[in-house]
C-alpha cells in the first residue's frame, strides 16, 4: 500500500493507487477487490446502534457471498440472513452453524427437499414464512416438534433505490400481505403455531424517513396480532453513500428511534422485544472495488468512451438500476491518480466508461433511464487502469459474469495488514463448458 495521501482514491478507504496497480500485477484485469478494514468498521457499526432490549444484527449474504467475506463478518459478531436453502448450506460450508442463520425466501419445498428442510431446522436453522403456501407446507411439522418459524409481513408500503429494490409495496410480492394476516393467523392457531419473530423488509437502498416508518407500522402490527412475539426485524436495506454528496443512513439516529418505540411498546404492553436488522449493502458495497484496464477509446459525435475489460459482466447495477458508481482513473503503474470522483480535478474532458460486452447498455456511466450519462474525468491513456467503487455489494454475486464466454473474474482482499490475499480464483473456459454435454 503507498503510502501518500495523494494516491487515496476517496475518503472513508485505504485503497490507493498503488494497491490497484498490485492487484493487477499479481492478480490480472479484471478483478474485484475488498477492503476488510472497511467491512470491520461496517459491522462494529452496526452492531453498535442504539437498542432497547437487545440486538441481533443479520448480514444478508446475497449481497456478497464469497466464503472468506462469511467468514470475516461471523468473526466480526453478526449472524446471517439467507435467501435460499442453497445459501443456507454455502453459509454452512463457510463454517457458519446453522443457529446464526435465518431463511427468508421466495422458494417452497416439498419432497426431498422439504426433508433437508426439516433436518436443518432441527439442527438449529430459523425460518421465516413468506407466504401462505410456505406456512401450510411447514404447519404439520411444526405442530409436531414445536417449532416456531418466524413471518415476513407484506406491507403494502416499501421503499428503494429503484422501483425494482422496493419489496414493501403493493406491486412487489414479498411476504404475506396484509390482506392474509388473518387467513395466517387462523392457520397457525389450528396447528398450535406460534410467531415469536414478525420480519418486515421494505427495500433496498431505502428512504431513511421511510425506513423509520416502517418500525411504527411493524410495532403496530405485533400489537394487534402478534401477541407472542419477541423479537422484531426491521429487515436491510440500509442506505449507503457510494458517490460524494450521497447520504447515508444515519444508524444512530434510526436506532435511537428504534429503542424510543420498542421501549414504549414495552411500557404499554409489558413486553420487551428483541430487535433485529438484516443490512448487507451497509456492509460491504463500499468496500468493493472492480479494477480494470483501459484496452481501447472511441468517440462520436455524441460521447466520448473508454472501453476497458470490466464492465457489466463484473457490475450490472447501471443497466439494471440505473445506479450511480465512482469512477477512478490511476496511471498503469500506479503512482498516480488521474481523476477521482472525491477530489477535486480541473478538466474539460468527459467520457462514458463502457465494457467488453456486445451489448449497448453495457456501460458504467449510465443515468435512470439507461441513457449515456458522461462523466467529466482526466482523459486516461491505453493501459491506465479504471476502477468502478462501491461494489462490493450485488456484483460479483449477481452480474452476467459468462455473457459472451466471459470467464468469472477473480475476488482479492485487501487485508487489515495491507496484504493482498486471493479470495476466488478466476474461472476458466472450460470450466464455463464443464456441463454442457
Amino acid at each position: 500500500m503507498g503510502n501518500s495521501e495523494n494516491n487515496r482514491l476517496n475518503n472513508f478507504s485505504r485503497f490507493d493507487a498503488e494497491t490497484a496497480a498490485r492487484v493487477i500485477h499479481e492478480f490480472g484485469a479484471p478483478a474485484y477487490l475488498y477492503d476488510e478494514a472497511l467491512i470491520l468498521e461496517r459491522c462494529k457499526d452496526c452492531l453498535n446502534i442504539p437498542n432497547a432490549y437487545g440486538l441481533t444484527v443479520r448480514y444478508a449474504m446475497k449481497a456478497n457471498s464469497n466464503k472468506t467475506l462469511l467468514r470475516i463478518i461471523s468473526d466480526a459478531g453478526l449472524h446471517f440472513d439467507a435467501s435460499s436453502l442453497n445459501e443456507v448450506r454455502r453459509a454452512h460450508m463457510a463454517g457458519i452453524p446453522y443457529k446464526k442463520i435465518m431463511l427468508t425466501t421466495q422458494e417452497t419445498y416439498e419432497g426431498d427437499e422439504m426433508k433437508v428442510l426439516e433436518a436443518l431446522l432441527l439442527e438449529g436453522l430459523q425460518y421465516n414464512v413468506c407466504s401462505l403456501r410456505q406456512l401450510e407446507l411447514i404447519g404439520d411439522f411444526s405442530c409436531e416438534n414445536y417449532f416456531t418459524p418466524g413471518i415476513r409481513i407484506h406491507p403494502g408500503v416499501g421503499s428503494g433505490e429503484s422501483a425494482t429494490r422496493n419489496t414493501g409495496s403493493d406491486y412487489s410480492c414479498f411476504g404475506i400481505h396484509l390482506s392474509d394476516i388473518d387467513k395466517a393467523m387462523e392457520y397457525a392457531w389450528g396447528k398450535w403455531i406460534k410467531f415469536e419473530h414478525v420480519h418486515v423488509h421494505i427495500g433496498s437502498g431505502a428512504d431513511p424517513e421511510m425506513w423509520k416508518n416502517n418500525i411504527d407500522i411493524e410495532l403496530g402490527l405485533i400489537a394487534k396480532y402478534f401477541y407472542e412475539a419477541k423479537t422484531v426485524c426491521f429487515g436491510g436495506g440500509l442506505k449507503e453513500a457510494r458517490m460524494p454528496g450521497d447520504e447515508a443512513a444515519d444508524l444512530s439516529y434510526l436506532g435511537k428511534y428504534a429503542k424510543e418505540q420498542i421501549t414504549n411498546f414495552n411500557k404499554k404492553f409489558k413486553r420487551k422485544l428483541h430487535m433485529e436488522i438484516e443490512p448487507g449493502t451497509y456492509i460491504v458495497a463500499n468496500s468493493g472495488y472492480v479494477v480494470s484496464r483501459v484496452i481501447d477509446k472511441k468517440s462520436t459525435p455524441r460521447a466520448n468512451f473508454i472501453i476497458t475489460n470490466g464492465g457489466m459482466e463484473m457490475n450490472s447495477r447501471p443497466l439494471y438500476y440505473g445506479s450511480v458508481h465512482p469512477v477512478y482513473v490511476v496511471s498503469g503503474d500506479g503512482t498516480q491518480v488521474r481523476s477521482s470522483e472525491f477530489k477535486d480535478i480541473h478538466t474539460d474532458y468527459s467520457a462514458v466508461i463502457a465494457g467488453k460486452c456486445c451489448e449497448s447498455g453495457d456501460c458504467q456511466t449510465l443515468d435512470d433511464k439507461g441513457h449515456l450519462a458522461a462523466r467529466t474525468m482526466s482523459e486516461p491513456e491505453m493501459g491506465d487502469i479504471v476502477i468502478i467503487g462501491g461494489t462490493g455489494a450485488y456484483c460479483s454475486s449477481m452480474a452476467p459474469f459468462n455473457y459472451n464466454s466471459h470467464v468469472q473474474a477473480p475476488e482479492v482482499l485487501l487485508t487489515e495488514g495491507g496484504s493482498l490475499k486471493l479470495i476466488r480464483r478466476r474461472q476458466t473456459l472450460e470450466q464455463i463448458v464443464e456441463n454442457e454435454i
